[in-house]
């Protein structure tokens, strides 16, 4: 199993405190595509940014690619993120300073892949996102739409083993948001990786291979178009 979540709980503390995730569990195995549906607040983003390693929970496992990730220091886990998971957050998180091509470059070059080598992979992604001829483009001279697009392929272009996205077609029209996932479809069959996405979309989520509910009970089978979004 490429990704599990066992029995994992994770509260927040503060005026109010809260439960946000309660005994969840998760497997996701290699090659294959799960949707995580919700309410707004009903910790969808938690729970991608623990299995990200960025957050901790408060009780229970997260073992990754053989790795409990509660385990790890800060240094390792870093460099398991860095190497093996793309991600797709709502804000984007493009570096604005950067043209569309520079900042999709960034993960080759973190991981060290050689410069001559990574003009072609950065073409290769950015047309296969619907892009092509706009790699010196700056962000502020992209649509918010674009912009999408390109974090799409910046967690794309090093070929992660696990990607997770956060309402990755968001800012999208229909048929792009559909072509989006068929390429996140095809990195999963091609490479062998998980792709675990956050979505409020009936029709994101129906393109998936598996969609889970995440209620207050913990996560559960759900079918698109069944009882609600």
């Amino acid at each position: 199993m490429m990704l599990t979540l066992a029995n994992v709980s994770k509260h927040y503390d503060g005026t109010t405190p809260r439960n946000v995730l309660r005994g969840v569990n998760l497997e996701l195995r290699s090659g294959e595509c799960v949707a995580i549906m919700g309410e707004s607040g009903a910790g969808k983003s938690t729970l991608l940014n623990l299995a990200a390693g960025l957050d901790r929970p408060d009780a229970g496992h997260i073992v990754f690619d053989g790795h409990d990730l509660g385990a790890l220091d800060d240094d390792a886990a870093t460099l398991q993120r860095r190497q093996k998971m793309g991600f797709v957050f709502q804000a984007f998180h493009v570096l604005p300073n950067l043209t569309a091509a520079q900042n999709i470059a960034l993960p080759l070059l973190l991981n060290g892949i050689r410069a001559k080598d990574v003009p072609a992979r950065v073409s290769s992604v950015l047309h296969a996102v619907g892009l092509g001829g706009r790699e010196r483009a700056l962000p502020r001279e992209l649509s918010g739409g674009e912009l999408q697009r390109v974090a799409i392929a910046r967690a794309l272009v090093h070929q992660p083993r696990l990607v997770l996205a956060d309402e990755p077609t968001g800012n999208l029209d229909h048929d792009t948001a559909m072509r989006i996932l068929a390429l996140l479809r095809e990195l999963a069959q091609k490479n062998g990786a998980g792709v675990l996405l956050a979505t409020h979309s009936g029709a994101v989520s129906a393109a998936a291979d598996r969609v889970l509910r995440l209620t207050p009970a913990g996560l559960e089978p759900y079918t698109p178009g069944a009882g609600g979004a």
